[in-house]
């Protein structure tokens, strides 16, 4: 079980709201909230309300500023990451829609275009396990949580146009 503690302001003050599960809307705790501790678990934050936005990685630790992660404004929503055990597996393909080559995975892989010789991926089929997909290769850039589905293209995370260079499962270590 996961467990973050959200605060108004910077350096954890003002009001606090205690989350142990996902939350659509900050709001309906807190007028902003600008910085958090992740008490156990990982969770991914998100700049837009509904799990929209610019997203970040969080794992147990402190974190004094929003503006750490990069991210153009407060944390608005979250999402609980379950602890998983099980073994990972996902399809990547070239193209939107799932067409052109594909190839699948089962480990973290730092830079698709050199090692599978594609030259996008632009949509994907998680079947087992927690993945977070990188923009940029070596886990840089913008990232999007993956859970288990069909990502026809990256608009069905918010992302308009994105393609990902890397990918990286979210193991039990949160």
């Amino acid at each position: 079980m996961g467990k973050v503690v959200f605060y108004e302001d910077r350096n954890f003050q003002g009001r606090s709201y205690e989350c142990m599960s996902d939350c659509s809307d900050m709001s309906t705790y807190l007028s902003r909230c600008s910085s958090c501790r992740v008490e156990s678990g990982c969770f991914m934050v998100y700049d837009r309300p509904n799990y929209t936005g610019n997203q970040y990685f969080l794992r147990r630790g402190e974190y004094a500023d929003y503006m750490f992660f990069g991210m153009s404004d407060s944390i608005r929503s979250c999402r609980m990451i379950p602890q998983y055990r099980g073994s990972y597996r996902m399809r990547i393909y070239e193209r939107e829609n799932f067409q052109g080559q594909s190839y699948e995975l089962m480990e973290d892989c730092d830079n698709i275009q050199d090692r599978y010789r594609m030259s996008d991926c632009r949509s994907c089929h998680v079947m087992d396990g927690y993945w977070l997909a990188y923009e940029q290769p070596h886990y840089k850039g913008r990232m999007v949580y993956l859970r288990p589905g069909e990502y026809r293209s990256m608009r069905d995370v918010g992302y308009s146009g994105m393609k990902f260079s890397s990918v990286r499962r979210i193991t039990d270590s949160c």
